[in-house]
């Protein structure tokens, strides 16, 4: 399997290069940049749309001239949703294939287990959704991995302002907490909504489930004959999308509110069942500021994207690492890791990238609460970390 996709990947980096061989002085070897994609399993649609997404903010470099004078060439490997996967893959990019930066994945599970590699190999990595904070910062020792970035929010502020809107906007009592105890996105996101619940006074409780589970009429039972009014789902979409089907046909329809583990793909677990439920998203998919690289994608690929948000971080993460190789003035990891700290006021496509060189997070970075009505996710506000508390 890893071979056709490798296949599939070198064919779509042959169209880029054809489209941009006459801008690009190909003088030297390419500019090699990596990406880590979940290509293949649970999760596959996210990792297919980050890597067309940064395919094609390969193409446009290269039609610009590339980067250096010499064209950008994209090395992605399918990681299947598998730090061991990941492991390997990271290797490669750095001994055999030589990358200078690496884009991917959107696990922080994956990326807690490359952590240790990239910083010792002084490889920089900028993650998409990997929302835990020891993605960036050591929790053993409080300091920032040199060599790991995100571009998403952080698990504390994903709970903190899932359990503030749950509790602040819509009133809830008593919150119940459904969350896998295996995973580390999972385990983080409970840990903050968990503690801001604590911090406004409300009464919560925590279910657990382990990765695998399909069956949570259990939980949902028990929360149920709790009192829950609401419900933080601190997980993946298939899992919240099973969750919320089952609770609807037990009868009981709580507030349901998730972070940015949903995807479109819910709907085909959860139906109706989605109607009224509440999202905490890095962005929202009719944002204006995403309708020129959404034509543009769909142009390319002969289809518009369903995973929008995922297809964004994907270009705009090479948006990142193109400034940083230019802002360095040379392929050389370390100093592109440096340039990576030290941005300020990058404008890419949906927003405003400042890095915080305590946290390697972005600072202040939006988020949008979104709700479904009428079988549709629709846009409800904006909330940014000042906003929010």
């Amino acid at each position: 399997m890893k071979k056709k996709v490798l296949l599939f990947c070198a064919l779509l980096l042959a169209s880029v290069f054809m489209f941009g061989q006459e801008a690009c002085a190909a003088d030297g070897a390419p500019v090699k940049i990596g990406y880590l994609a979940t290509l293949t399993g649970d999760g596959s649609t996210w990792g297919q749309h980050e890597r067309d997404g940064a395919l094609l903010a390969v193409k446009e470099i290269n039609a610009k001239g590339g980067l250096l004078g010499r064209p950008v060439e994209l090395v992605c490997y399918d990681i299947k949703g598998k730090a061991e996967d990941a492991v390997s893959a990271i290797r490669r990019l750095i001994f055999d294939d030589k990358v200078v930066a690496v884009g991917g994945s959107n696990y922080s599970g994956i990326q807690l287990a490359i952590a240790p590699i990239a910083d010792a190999q002084k490889m920089p990595v900028v993650s998409s959704t990997a929302s835990n904070p020891a993605v960036t910062v050591d929790a053993d020792t409080g300091k920032v991995r040199p060599y790991m970035f995100r571009i998403t929010y952080t698990d504390p502020y994903q709970g903190a302002v899932i359990a503030d809107y749950l509790i602040k906007k819509l009133g809830s009592k008593k919150l119940a907490v459904i969350g896998d105890i295996g995973d580390a996105y999972s385990e983080g996101l409970t840990e903050f909504v968990t503690k801001r619940a604590a911090e406004l006074g409300v009464d919560y409780k925590f279910w657990a489930y382990r990765g695998g589970d399909v069956d949570f009429r259990a939980q949902i039972t028990e929360a149920k004959a709790w009192g829950a009014d609401a419900v933080a789902l601190t997980m993946l979409y298939k899992e919240m999308g099973l969750v919320i089907k089952q609770a609807a046909d037990l009868g009981w329809k709580p507030f349901f509110m998730g972070g940015d583990g949903y995807g479109p793909g819910i709907f085909e677990i959860a139906g109706d069942a989605m109607e009224g439920t509440y999202w905490l998203y890095p962005m929202h998919d009719e944002d204006p500021l995403l309708a020129g690289l959404i034509a543009n994608y769909t142009k390319e690929y002969g289809q518009k994207p369903t995973e929008i948000l995922n297809m964004t971080f994907g270009y705009d993460i090479l948006q990142m690492i193109f400034h940083a190789i230019a802002t360095a003035g040379k392929d050389d990891s370390v100093a592109v890791r440096d340039a990576i700290e030290n941005t300020k006021d990058l404008k890419v496509t949906h927003f405003t990238w400042t890095v915080d060189k305590e946290t390697h997070n972005p600072v202040n970075k939006p988020g949008a609460i979104l709700k479904v009505t009428g079988g549709k996710t629709g846009y409800l506000e904006t909330w940014t970390p000042q906003a929010a508390f």
